[in-house]
């Protein structure tokens, strides 16, 4: 099996790199992308926990940008870990995340619940900061039922505690991805809600991937977004977008999955 989208506790995964590598292994994936939130810290101990269960390692990363105005996340697959302009990008993010989660805690202090930066701070430890750490405070404190429900009442966008992001252009996140070897394609089109107009904005700008086969995405939202990858000449995906059943329930390494020759026609696009 071969799945091009998962996360570990280097942004919001509930998961270190060794033990998602051992979940991949007897799971049966083959080859797993790990694509933390706008940082490679996880890539090292990644490598390493790959190469010991002899599962075959992606290096990438999921960009949060903006398209036309619409929030786009953009996976990047193949790319340089240490390559610089990623690594200034990534310090750069950090530290807006972590101003953007204090934000965030104060609406909530507002909103009657005592909520404090420490909470955070223990259960994400030392990963780039994101709205599910903040989802499962809320969840462990008996506010609020699971991560669903925190997004629902307080954390989704336009809800009480939500506080808007860094916008990066979606052509700039497809450059900066290009730039560092790797190739872009746009994650869970469907649940995003992306349109023609959208994709091929992208798609101009370099896109390579349409993540198609989305653990999210049912057979007639698979179907669409299979009528646009062949319109503009897009590789289609595969991603469980895997974070932690505390994180994300439901969702499993390998639930989907991609042909090898579509794999190794995305590789073929990887930036020299």
């Amino acid at each position: 099996m071969i799945d091009l989208h998962s996360h570990t506790t280097a942004s919001d995964g509930q998961h270190s790199p060794e033990e998602l590598f051992t979940m991949a292994a007897a799971a049966g994936v083959t080859v797993l992308a790990v694509t933390d939130h706008d940082t490679v810290a996880g890539l090292a101990a990644a490598q390493a926990a790959a190469a010991a269960r002899g599962v075959e390692l992606v290096p990438g990363i999921e960009l949060s940008a903006f398209v036309l105005g619409r929030e786009a996340h953009i996976l990047g697959h193949f790319l340089r870990p240490e390559d610089p302009d990623i690594a200034r990008f990534a310090d750069t993010l950090r530290a807006e995340r972590e101003q953007r989660m204090k934000q965030m805690v104060e609406k909530m202090r507002k909103l009657g619940f005592p909520v404090r930066m420490e909470d955070v701070y223990a259960l994400a430890e030392d990963a780039h900061l994101g709205r599910p750490h903040l989802a499962r405070v809320l969840v462990e404190k008996g506010w609020c039922v699971d991560t669903k429900d925190a997004f629902d009442r307080f954390l989704g966008n336009g809800r009480p505690a939500w506080v808007d992001r860094y916008r990066l252009e979606g052509a700039d996140a497809i450059q900066l991805i290009r730039s560092a070897g790797g190739t872009a394609t746009l994650a869970h089109p469907g649940s995003s809600k992306m349109n023609r107009a959208e994709i091929a904005l992208l798609a101009k700008a370099g896109l390579a991937g349409l993540e198609v086969l989305h653990a999210d995405h049912n057979p007639s939202v698979r179907e669409k977004y299979m009528a646009l990858a062949r319109e503009f000449g897009l590789v289609v995906t595969a991603g469980s977008d895997f974070h932690g059943e505390k994180v994300a329930p439901g969702r499993h390494l390998g639930m989907a999955s991609m042909p090898p020759e579509l794999f190794q026609k995305l590789r073929a696009r990887a930036s020299a």
